[in-house]
Order: C-alpha cells, then sequence, then structure tokens
C-alpha cells in the first residue's frame, strides 16, 4: 500500500514551525552573548538598540521596537543627563532639531499613554538645611539615576517638575514596572513616590495635557514616600505581572477630578 502523502498546509506548518524553533534557539543563544556584558547590554537596552523584554525573554519579544528617530533621541537625552555641557557646546537649537521627530500636529494628536508622576518626599525640608547648591547637586545626580531606568523601559522624561518628574511610558505594563524600580533611585535620605494612570493625552516633545494626566498628578499627591500608587484602570490593563503586586483597591476624591477614582498600592512581590 502506497504511503499517504503529506498535505501541502501541512508540509508548511512543519517548516514554519522549524524555522520558528531554530530563529528562538538562535535568538537565545545571541541575548545569553549580550547579557555576558552587564554593562553594554544596559546600555544598548538603555538607547533601545535591543529592548529589554527581548533581552529577559528571547523568542517571545520584538528584538527592538524604538525607531531610529527614538534611538537618537535617548542617546541625546542620556548624553545631556551626563554631560550638561553638551548643551552648551552643540547648541540647545540643534539638540532641539535633532531630537525633533516630526509635525508638531501630529506630535500633539491624542494618542495612549501610560503617565507616571514622581516627586521626593522631604526635598523642601533638605533643601531649607543643606542649602541651594546641595539640593541642586542631589537633583543632578538623581536625575542621572533616573533616565537610564526610564529609558530602559522605553519610557522617556517629558518634563521636571522641581524635585519631581512627568514621565510617558508606552504601555501600563512598563510605566509600572519602571515605577516600582525607580523607588530605589530615591537619593538618601530622600524617599520618592509615584503615581500612574493610563489612557489618552495629547503628546509633545516637552508636555503632556488631558484628564489622564491630572489624575496621575492628584494620585500622586496621595501616596506616601516609598509608594507606587495606580490607578485600578492601570491595574486592570496590566493584568497578571511577574514580579509585581497589586493591594486592595480603595477610593479616593481628588482635588480637581469629578468623582472618586480608584487606587491601589503597587509593589514588588
Amino acid at each position: 500500500m502506497l504511503a499517504s502523502v503529506a498535505r501541502p498546509k501541512e508540509v508548511r506548518a512543519a517548516g514554519e514551525q522549524a524555522v520558528a524553533g531554530w530563529r528562538r534557539g538562535l535568538e537565545e543563544r545571541v541575548a545569553d552573548l549580550i547579557r555576558r556584558d552587564p554593562e553594554r547590554a544596559a546600555s544598548a537596552v538603555e538607547m533601545g538598540i535591543i529592548d529589554r523584554n527581548w533581552l529577559e525573554r528571547p523568542g517571545e519579544h520584538p528584538v527592538r521596537s524604538a525607531t531610529p528617530v527614538q534611538v537618537v533621541q535617548r542617546f541625546l537625552e542620556r548624553s545631556v543627563e551626563q554631560r550638561p555641557s553638551v548643551v552648551n557646546t552643540v547648541g540647545l537649537n540643534t539638540l532641539q532639531l535633532l531630537a525633533w521627530s516630526g509635525d508638531d500636529a501630529r506630535d500633539t494628536a491624542p494618542s495612549t499613554v501610560a503617565v507616571v508622576f514622581t516627586d521626593l518626599e522631604g526635598f523642601t525640608r533638605f533643601t531649607a538645611e543643606e542649602g541651594d547648591e546641595a539640593a541642586l547637586a542631589l537633583l543632578a545626580d538623581h536625575h542621572r539615576t533616573v533616565g537610564p531606568v526610564v529609558r530602559s523601559r522605553g519610557g522617556r522624561v517629558v518634563k521636571r517638575l522641581g524635585d519631581g518628574l512627568m514621565l510617558a511610558f508606552p504601555s501600563a505594563e512598563s510605566a509600572v514596572l519602571g515605577a516600582t524600580e525607580l523607588l530605589d533611585c530615591a537619593p538618601a535620605p530622600l524617599r520618592m513616590r509615584s503615581g500612574v494612570h493610563a489612557g489618552e493625552a495629547a503628546v509633545s516633545r516637552d508636555d503632556m495635557v488631558g484628564h489622564v494626566v491630572n489624575v496621575a498628578a492628584r494620585v500622586t499627591e496621595q501616596a506616601r514616600g516609598g509608594e507606587v500608587l495606580a490607578t485600578t484602570d492601570v491595574r486592570d490593563l496590566v493584568g497578571e505581572l511577574p514580579g509585581v503586586h497589586f493591594g486592595r483597591a480603595r477610593q479616593l476624591r481628588l482635588k480637581g477630578v469629578g468623582g472618586s477614582v480608584a487606587v491601589c498600592t503597587v509593589r514588588p512581590g
């Protein structure tokens, strides 16, 4: 009796499965090679040359999601943080031109974004006791520490607000992971607190406007030092996330925000 002949679709499926397995094995070997040099790996992730998710779980995520323009923007942000003299050498207008990503009208169109606000508990007292110079030095060191963490999660620093920051992330997951990691970036003896919300906002190069932004700012005001507060909207978007625990939800009445908002603490665990 003649052996049965495999159908073309089955042959194609088997071939695609074999190629996918080979590709995943190759990605795992490359990721392992990159991880052997932690400093270079961290730099590549921060710049967006490779994605952090891919490096942690190769084969399950795209190797890179940042566009070439975003890679340039991250490089410029890092350069200015590490060497502020770059602004004087190159010129602020030149840096702004290089970082420009396109049409202003398109940049300010409403888009879905995860917003994080941070501030440093005790900064006012620190400034009064230690003086303005010490406070400025502390903030400069703090910003150099925060920048790499934010960029490694695909986010960016939109604006500096005294001792606080307005941050934008591409997803609720990246915002939650970034916010919890940033708690360790608080400069001693101060503690950081932050609030997270997600939704539609008008986003430009140096600002974000919208209800989602207002909610995130007010949620931050309710957080304690060393605490991340997220809205339940964020929790629902994230779902189950390894290494992160959402506490019990509670209702808050926030100034300038109609009705109550449900929030929960977020902590590693």
